[in-house]
């Protein structure tokens, strides 16, 4: 429960904003393709038709002529999505006749940032303003139907409507749906049974997002075609068919991207991903809106953030139960899967059928973190809690085992100690102490992440340190041990330099570490009269070493107890530490005395085989 509620106070501070908005248009583009609105026409100016035209801005001659063309066809409204607040000649005065003439004709203003006034000649409720609020990455996502000018505007104080709802208005009107103040909510527009409900500052997946004015998310329309586009040369030329433009809201604006009219928007797919030209936005707005009211075609709605939070809570208990009911790996992992997409296809056809904008990311987070890592986590814990058992049971019959055998037998040689020798009994005294130590330093070091190495007496070691100072304290302590092979010796040549450890664990440092500790028993034990003691401990160009030589004549007696095909225990466990670090292990024994070598590459291999 704790992941479920920091997952929605992260959504709630706006952390997944940026992904929400990602979702919102990759579900978008996702959607079938829908039929072509056929009650739109757009007339764009493209780069062939001003390499025609000759010059940039189109001339108020062309844009008269444009208009007087169109008319002729009868459309129900033509919207001017080009800036005409200063003449543009030749024709100027043509055009202002032409719009004068042409009362279904409607001019834009600019009105946020740096404003660009409407055509002198049109009257106010003929122009519409074509500003579009901004996300924070540049993306546009809402429109505004109406707003306030800001202050700093020269007229602030008058409401205006954007050339969007102009159009959509006029052509609702005819059909006998009025413009009216919403039912529910006084503050919304409404048409006939159609009421486009507020962007808020919290809808959806946005969080605290300035929301004056009326603005509504944009729900465009699916499809790599969604609206018929003909070229102004086109309509001049006469190639454009009448019923293309009969009783059709037509949409005059720039296709050129020379021209740059163009807005940010990765919600459809297009030509050239992520830009949109600006008079097809406002053609999927109006679409919007004739379609909402006329077709019942969803407009896009979010649910209230209690619901958000509980269908997040309700994903987050669903992952916890996986977790507890499906103990079987493989089945957990296809119901994980399964989970997974069942969220994401039910999320992708409540926008699709209903318009429903979802919390998709927090929602498939918090199903993740609690169906699938927390459970790996867990798994982790579980197997290392087992191998931890296991290791501790191991111990316990091994202590065992040398308790009931090993140790009675010390114990009744320890209550005749006062008959041995005094050498023999200290001797005696110290091994059976040793061997009761040794239960607890193997508890000690069995434990997960135990980064010690406990040598003889209570010496510890942090195995965190340098290996070749960690290898030097091994030595140092080892030969303070009371074995007669050490004090014969005369002269001892020492070399310990850095050695390259990158990828070792803890219990291969603790095993190269015993390694040089038995190397070294070994001389003491077994070296008759050595007088030279060498110990290596560096790393060449290509591998590591460790090597310890003594000039000793080995004892006949130990070499006899050794098992010829295998060697001693200390042998054993040499070649399988070799075997793990991908190195060799050689020891060599002669008149010239013993020599046990590991080496080890400088680059320890890495895989699933390895512990």
């Amino acid at each position: 429960m704790t992941v479920i509620g920091l997952v929605i106070l992260a959504r709630v501070l706006g952390l997944f904003q940026g992904l929400e908005w990602k979702t919102l248009d990759s579900f978008l583009r996702l959607r079938p393709a829908e039929s072509q609105d056929e009650r739109l026409l757009i007339v764009g100016i493209d780069e062939a038709d001003i390499q025609r035209t000759g010059t940039y801005p189109i001339p108020d001659e062309k844009l008269a002529a444009l208009l007087q063309t169109l008319s002729q066809s009868d459309p129900q409204a033509i919207g001017i999505d080009i800036f005409r607040d200063l003449p543009v000649e030749p024709g100027h005065e043509t055009l202002v006749a032409t719009l004068a003439g042409l009362p279904n004709v409607f001019g834009i203003e600019k009105i946020m940032g740096a404003p660009v006034g409407p055509p002198p000649s049109l009257p106010p409720e003929r122009i519409g303003f074509i500003d579009f609020p901004l996300d924070q990455d540049g993306f546009v996502r809402r429109a505004y139907l109406g707003t306030l000018p800001p202050v700093d505007h020269p007229d602030p104080d008058r409401f205006r409507f954007s050339l969007a709802l102009k159009l959509a208005e006029g052509y609702l009107a005819e059909a006998g749906l009025p413009l009216e103040n919403g039912v529910q909510n006084p503050a919304n527009m409404r048409f006939g049974d159609t009421e486009l409900f507020q962007f808020q500052p919290s809808s959806g997946g946005y969080v605290g997002t300035q929301s004056a004015g009326v603005q509504v998310l944009i729900n465009p329309r699916s499809g790599k075609s969604p609206f018929e586009i003909v070229s102004m040369t086109d309509v001049l030329e006469g190639r454009v068919d009448t019923d293309s433009i009969r009783d059709r809201i037509v949409l005059i604006g720039i296709t050129s991207l020379s021209a740059k009219d163009l807005v940010n928007s990765a919600a459809v797919n297009t030509d050239n991903p992520g830009l949109f030209y600006g008079v097809e936005m406002q053609a999927h707005i109006i679409s919007q809106v004739l379609s909402a009211a006329l077709n019942q075609r969803p407009m896009l709605g979010v649910w209230g953030d209690t619901w958000e939070h509980l269908w997040i809570a309700f994903w987050g208990t669903v992952g916890i139960l996986l977790v507890r009911y499906i103990s079987r790996p493989a089945g957990y992992m296809l119901w994980v899967g399964l989970g997974g997409l069942t969220l994401a296809g039910a999320s992708l056809a409540l926008l699709w059928l209903g318009g429903w904008w979802i919390p998709v990311v927090p929602t498939l987070l918090v199903f993740a973190v609690n169906g699938g890592v927390l459970p790996g986590f867990y798994l982790y814990d579980q197997t290392l809690r087992s191998r931890i058992d296991e290791r501790q049971r191991v111990i316990e019959r091994t202590y065992d085992a040398i308790h009931n055998g090993p140790l009675q037998t010390l114990a009744l040689l320890l209550k005749q100690k006062d008959t041995l020798e005094p050498s023999v009994s200290a001797q005696l005294t110290s091994l059976n102490r040793e061997l009761r130590e040794v239960y607890t330093r193997l508890q000690q070091e069995s434990l997960p992440q135990e980064e010690q190495l406990q040598l003889g007496g209570q010496r510890v070691i942090d195995l965190r340190h340098p290996l070749h100072e960690v290898l030097y304290e091994v030595y140092t302590e080892t030969l303070r041990r009371d074995f007669p092979g050490f004090g014969s010796l005369k002269f001892q040549v020492v070399t310990f330099e850095p050695l390259q450890v990158e990828g070792l664990s803890a219990d291969e440092r603790r095993s190269l570490c015993r390694f040089l500790e038995e190397a070294l028993c070994n001389v003491g034990k077994h070296a008759i009269e050595a007088k030279r003691l060498t110990v290596q401990c560096l790393a060449t160009d290509t591998e590591n070493l460790i090597c310890v030589k003594d000039n000793g004549t080995p004892h006949p007696s130990d070499s006899a107890q050794a098992n010829p095909a295998r060697g001693g225990r200390g042998t054993q466990q040499a070649e399988a530490l070799a075997l793990r670090l991908h190195g060799t292990f050689q020891r060599a024994c002669g008149e010239a005395g013993t020599a046990c070598e590991l080496r080890w590459p400088l680059r320890v291999p890495k895989g699933w085989w390895r512990r």
